[in-house]
């Protein structure tokens, strides 16, 4: 920070009142110490920030009126899952029966609307059913956190400042542009938002009105949910020509440094690893991978790439394009995996 910006921030806290030894936030004191008074002190430096950025004193007011401290969303954002699971665990609990079931009935039961948001977005309804299976249970289960709590609660914990900071920010701008209102803006712990669970940030790049009423709705209206998560897809290079990948089986000493390395660290080189390894289905072909019934792969001309959700000795994918849009909504095989199964269970007849 410049010498500006310090003598800058140490008037402003002085202005509010507060004391530079209670208002100095590091990331090492928020590890040690969270307090009810230094989240208050920290939300009043959000405020001032929020005014600075040019939202108005009765925005700013109205939407931090109710915030509070959610230690609850510290701890879940501070707790790390055992890595016990394998796909053949997950995927039963993730796609089980009923879920499949109801995924069906409520295709049926949407079926004029999902189908008139397919056409527009090109995206086969069935990923928009799995996505909302998965991620919501079908509108279910959508979090009931305040999310400008819940996004402050996370900005003072400190770990991932910035990124909650701009989550909040976002966030603001949503209400300022009237598709919620602060009551029923609800969430995560983390603040995802909605039958969709967008994070501010994607929701003010991929949420749409999807019926004209003048509002982005992702809490309530399924014609924006459903047009907002295709048009997230579209966005991210979906194509409606395309599946998700399948399921496959490697020949006897395989070279294994074929398949994308399981941990690349991040997109950027998830995506750079998938470019340097992706070859056409008959290229596959011509170094024995088959379906996973021993047959020959299809015979069409598209590329793909191969990954181990677990390692070589568990499940294996050939992935296509759209097996990367759906990296781009969540960067996890697991997850990937569970709507590529439910998508395919929804279809009819059921893919082979």
């Amino acid at each position: 920070m410049s010498v500006k910006k310090t003598v800058y921030a140490t008037l402003l806290i002085a202005a509010l009142g507060l004391s530079a030894n209670i208002a100095s936030f590091s990331v090492e004191a928020k590890k040690k110490e969270l307090s009810q008074e230094g989240f208050e002190q920290y939300v009043a430096q959000l405020k001032v920030e929020a005014l600075e950025k040019g939202f108005s004193q009765a925005m700013v007011d109205s939407s931090f009126a109710k915030v509070k401290f959610h230690q609850r969303a510290v701890k879940a954002d501070r707790s790390q899952p055992e890595k016990v699971e394998t796909l053949d665990t997950y995927l039963p609990k993730r796609v089980p029966k009923w879920k499949v079931d109801k995924a069906r009935a409520l295709y049926k039961e949407h079926q004029v609307l999902l189908t008139d948001v397919g056409e527009k977005y090109n995206v086969q309804p069935r990923f928009i059913v799995a996505l909302w299976g998965l991620e919501t249970n079908f509108g279910k289960i959508m979090g009931n956190y305040n999310v400008i709590s819940a996004l402050s609660t996370l900005a003072y914990e400190g770990r991932r400042e910035a990124f909650f900071k701009k989550q909040l920010f976002a966030a603001l701008t949503i209400l300022e542009e009237g598709h919620i209102d602060i009551e029923n803006m609800k969430g995560s712990w983390a603040g995802a938002m909605g039958q969709n669970q967008f994070m501010p940030t994607s929701f003010l790049a991929y949420a749409v009105d999807g019926d004209g009423d003048g509002k982005k709705d992702i809490w309530q209206n399924q014609a924006d949910v459903f047009a907002s998560m295709a048009n997230y897809l579209q966005k991210e290079g979906w194509s409606d020509e395309l599946t998700w990948g399948r399921q496959v089986k490697l020949p006897e000493g395989f070279d294994t440094s074929l398949a994308i390395p399981k941990n690349t660290g991040s997109r950027k080189n998830w995506l750079k690893a998938w470019s340097q390894t992706e070859k056409t289905l008959a290229e596959w072909q011509a170094l024995g991978v088959r379906r996973v019934d021993g047959t020959n792969l299809p015979n069409v001309d598209i590329k793909a790439a191969l990954v181990f959700p677990d390692d070589e000795n568990g499940r294996v994918y050939l992935a296509y394009d759209n097996y990367k849009s759906l990296m781009h909504w969540n960067l996890s095989y697991y997850f990937v995996s569970s709507v590529g199964h439910l998508s395919d269970r929804i279809k009819f007849p059921p893919v082979k």
